[in-house]
């Protein structure tokens, strides 16, 4: 059964309590660990009659990392990593979008994390819509995609007696987004 988007058409923004940023890096070589972002705010302009031409805007709060550790969080806002009193939000800007089979598609974009801005293609799956008790639209998305860090200024890194390193350069990003269209 295939979605109508058609009748999806309209602007949404990101419902951010049931929405999540999240990460995955790799840590000693042997684990991964995940963490998140918790201040964060994105609208979707959907197209259905040409999804082609639909659109996503997004900006995350640095300062809202969490990884389950303070010393870690501290260590992920110093200059080592995303320098948070220099750069305090990162921010993606779609440039297009392309379907890849029922409810798939591709989202490219410019992902600006620091001064660094760079193109990123995430893999995009539709989950559904839905009326809400309160009577408000939902969509729903999940979106995944993998960086390298270093390419967004994020060299910082110590070697293991062991061989590796102790931080992966390759970052997995993993978004689940419920958004809300607006009147």
């Amino acid at each position: 059964m295939s979605t109508d988007y058609a009748s999806l058409t309209g602007d949404y923004t990101f419902d951010v309590a049931h929405s999540s940023v999240g990460f995955i890096a790799r840590h000693a070589m042997v684990t991964k660990v995940r963490g998140g972002f918790n201040e964060f705010e994105g609208e979707i302009h959907l197209d259905g009659a040409n999804p082609e031409k639909s659109s996503a805007t997004a900006t995350v709060k640095v300062a809202s990392v969490d990884t389950r550790n303070e010393q870690r969080n501290g260590h992920l806002l110093s200059g080592d990593f995303f320098e948070q009193e220099k750069y305090p939000d990162m921010t993606f800007k779609s440039t297009g979008i392309t379907p890849k089979g029922e409810d798939q598609f591709t989202l490219r974009g410019d992902l600006t994390v620091k001064d660094v801005t760079k193109p990123v293609d995430f893999d995009v799956e539709f989950l559904g819509t839905t009326v809400d008790p309160y009577g408000n639209t939902r969509i729903g998305f999940e979106a995944k995609t993998t960086v390298s860090r270093k390419e967004f200024g994020m060299t910082w890194n110590a070697a293991l007696e062991t061989g590796g390193v102790l931080v992966s350069d390759k970052i997995q990003i993993e978004l689940e987004i419920s958004a809300i269209k607006q009147s």
